[in-house]
Formats: structure tokens, sequence, C-alpha cells
């Protein structure tokens, strides 16, 4: 049985009810005195005690997907096959596509999740279960894909599409993004609403070798994590869809751990990713039980683990032109203070945006509210791409290209028409070119 299925979860539910009842049966026969009885009772307790922590664990990780399987949670990890194999299914279907680099995949879990387009394609979008390969990087990661219902439409059959990199928290998984932020059903209410231009969002975890936190790091002699988030994810998405080919098409969005990711990844690959958002992220990179050594040893190690210090880079280096959009709470958040730091040290050609609540905590109930605007602010950023694909008889119907400086599906709303979200301060520029957002949402 898999780590994160129904029936191993309800077995083991019910053998840690059997074992609490057992040992309740069982209490008066092993309440007599001798050695006998009282190692009888310390079993009991023991049994007892572990089939119900298993049957929390159990509960938990398929909530929230910490571990999407065995392998994982024992540290086997796959390595990327040289030969990928071919197949489809109901939450895949980019396995006949050229490149070989997305695979199809099972569910993942995906068919747990509600609220996800229902209908044709050409209408409501899709979302495919898919595993990455990493060429360079020789890792194998699994992810979701959504694609706008303009990707199946036929008038946008050779049109390319901006992308968004969504990377969930550590630990954790895919499933978060799409169960718990609910990311692909939002990105499709924005683009239906017209708030978001089409794009395709491709979700993943932060690591590329669990159960180790590897931080979107490239570690000396260790899995090569940076370079599978700025060359092989973008090759293999190359390959297999129809997404933009220049650096202003593509940002990268995360939470907690995967929101140090985009900050980390905007900020060091520029070429790779023009725009970040970072919802209660980290600001440096510094080794802990989970990661282990993530830089290495000595001078060049500490070298390492400066230049991914993104306040040390701001002070110490050149600027890079990108976009950033960080989010945090004046009560509730750790990272506030450092978040106001960033901000501050922020110069041209670089701008920042914020969203400052008043209140909230490291914790979904505040991502949730802060999902929907940070969407519309990146849509915002990436370029939709003018080039077009040429025609291919073995791609499924896409999109073609739009007007001029147009992107199909996208216009604007009016106050009464959007959805509620933070509201936002004027915005200010000082005289390095910084900008500032500070966005407050309404409690309640």
């Amino acid at each position: 049985m898999g780590l994160t299925s129904q029936s191993l979860e309800y077995t083991v539910i019910v053998l840690a009810v059997a074992c609490v009842a057992a040992t309740v049966w069982l209490w008066p026969r092993l309440s007599r005195r001798g050695v006998g009885p009282v190692l009888g009772r310390l079993g009991a307790i023991v049994v007892t005690q572990v089939s119900i922590v298993c049957a929390l664990a159990l509960a938990v990780n398929t909530n929230f997907e910490f571990y999407g399987n065995w392998d994982e949670l024992l540290g086997n990890n796959d390595k990327a096959p040289v030969s990928v194999s071919q197949g489809g299914g109901q939450y895949a279907s980019v396995g006949n596509m050229k490149g070989g680099l997305v695979q199809p995949a099972g569910p993942q879990g995906l068919d747990r999740v509600t609220g996800l387009p229902k209908g044709p394609a050409d209408k409501v979008g899709k979302v495919e279960s898919v595993r990455i390969v990493g060429r360079r990087s020789r890792a194998i990661n699994p992810g979701f894909v959504y694609l706008p219902p303009q990707y199946f439409q036929q008038q946008f059959r050779r049109q390319r599409f901006p992308v968004m990199v969504v990377i969930s928290g550590y630990p954790g998984g895919i499933m978060n993004l799409a169960q718990h932020l609910q990311v692909p059903q939002n990105a499709g209410r924005l683009i239906a609403q017209g708030k978001m231009q089409p794009t395709v969002i491709v979700m993943v975890r932060p690591t590329i070798a669990p159960p180790r936190d590897t931080e979107c790091v490239d570690v000396p002699g260790g899995p090569q994590a940076e370079t599978f988030f700025t060359k092989d994810l973008p090759d293999a998405m190359k390959s297999a869809y129809r997404v933009g080919h220049d650096p202003s098409a593509w940002g990268a969005f995360g939470y907690s751990s995967g929101g140090s990711c985009s900050l980390q990844l905007a900020m060091r690959n520029p070429n790779a990713y023009t725009s970040a958002v970072s919802l209660s992220g980290d600001y440096a990179i510094k080794d802990d039980l989970t990661t282990g050594s993530l830089f290495g040893p000595g001078p060049e190690g500490a070298k390492r683990e400066r230049e991914h210090d993104l306040l040390w880079r701001l002070k110490n280096l050149p600027a890079p032109q990108i976009s950033a959009l960080v989010a945090s709470s004046r009560q509730g958040e750790a990272d506030y203070g450092e978040t106001m730091k960033f901000i501050h040290a922020a110069k041209s050609p670089m701008s920042v945006d914020s969203i400052i609540l008043p209140r909230g905590s490291h914790q979904f109930t505040t991502w949730r509210r802060e999902v929907v605007p940070a969407l519309e602010w990146q849509s915002q950023q990436l370029t939709f791409p003018q080039d077009t694909e040429a025609a291919s008889p073995s791609r499924k119907p896409g999109a073609g290209a739009p007007g001029k400086g147009g992107a199909p599906g996208k216009g604007s709303a009016s106050g009464a028409d959007q959805q509620a979200g933070p509201s936002k301060s004027p915005t200010a520029s000082d005289d390095k070119g910084r900008r500032r957002v500070e966005a407050e949402r309404p409690q309640g």
C-alpha cells in the first residue's frame, strides 16, 4: 500500500483503535503483581502509543503530503533514467511530446483535490500530474502543471505562454499548492475574470532529494537543486509545452521555504527568472538539521553561504533587474523585521512591492489571504510572449498568436468586480528607484 493511500491510513487507524480496545479489555488481567503482568502492562502501553502516533502521523502526511511515497520517507531517491517511458492517463497527457523530460505520472494526490477544472480543456483548462526530469542535476521531481483554457483553443494553437514556477514549503509537497493554497483553482478564476493573463503554472516542491531540505542550493558534491530550478526545469517545460523562451516570461512564486527559493532563484539567476513572489520567506540560507551542510567547509563554504544572504547581496553586489513581491505580517510572523530590511535595501534597477498584514502567522490561513493578490501581481510582471511556435502535428491544439501587444483573455476589472484583496497604499519611489507598495487585507 502506498504511503499516502487511504487504505493504509484506514488500516492503521483500525489497528490503533483495536490496540486501545485490547488494552482496556486486558488491563484487569495485567493488574496483578509480578514480572509478567508488569511487562504486559508496559508492552500494552508501548504498542498502544505507537499505533496511535503512527495513525496520527499517516493522517497528517496524507493531508499535507510531506512525503509522497516510501522511497521519499526512507531517502531512496530516483535518478534520471537514460530513456524515458511513455504513458498517459487521466492526469497526464504529455507522454508523447518531444524531449522526454516531462513524464506523465499517476494522480500523486491530485484525485483528492476539490475544485479542479472539470469539463472541456478549451473551456476550463486542465491540470496535469507529471514528473520532471533534470538532465543536468539527474533529479526527478514530481509536479502539477496547470494549463489555461486558451492553451487548448484553436485560435491560440501556436502561441507560447508565460510561466509561473510555484514552489511549496518544506516539509510539504505539491499537494499543498493544489489543496490548501488552491493555486490552479485561483488562477482559473482570475483568468476567467480578466484579472490575470493566461499563464502556464508548474507546481513543484523545493527539495530534489527528500527527506533532505536542499533549499534550492547547489550542494558541493551533492544535490544540484539550483541547477534543477534554473536550467533543468525550464528546459523540460520548453520541451513539452508551448511556453515562453525569454526570461521575461518566467517568474518564481512560493511560500515559506518555497518563498525563500523564489527570491534566491530570481536574484541569483535573473537570466532565468525576472520576477519573484515570497510569502513568509527567509532572506538567507542557513544550515540546520534538515539541510545538512549545504555549502561545504572552509573559506569557500563561507563564501558560498554569504552569497546566499540576500541582504548581503543587496549591500555588496549590483542589484539584479528583477521585480519582487514579499509578504509578511506586523504581528505573528518572525520574518517581519528582515522583510522591512529587505524592502529598504532594494535599489534600482530592482523593484520590490510588499503585502504587509496587520496580523498573521506562518501557516496556510495567512497565505490563503495573500495568494490571490500575489498571483495577480506576478501576472502583471510577466511579459506575454509575442513569438509563436511552428505548427507541429505531434502537438495537441494549443494557442495561436493574439493581436499585437495583448494577451488573450486579459482585461481590466472594475472595483466592484474585483475579489476582496489587500488595499494598496499609493506606490512610492525614492531616489534609488526602489518601489514599495504596502498592502493590508482587512481582518475577518
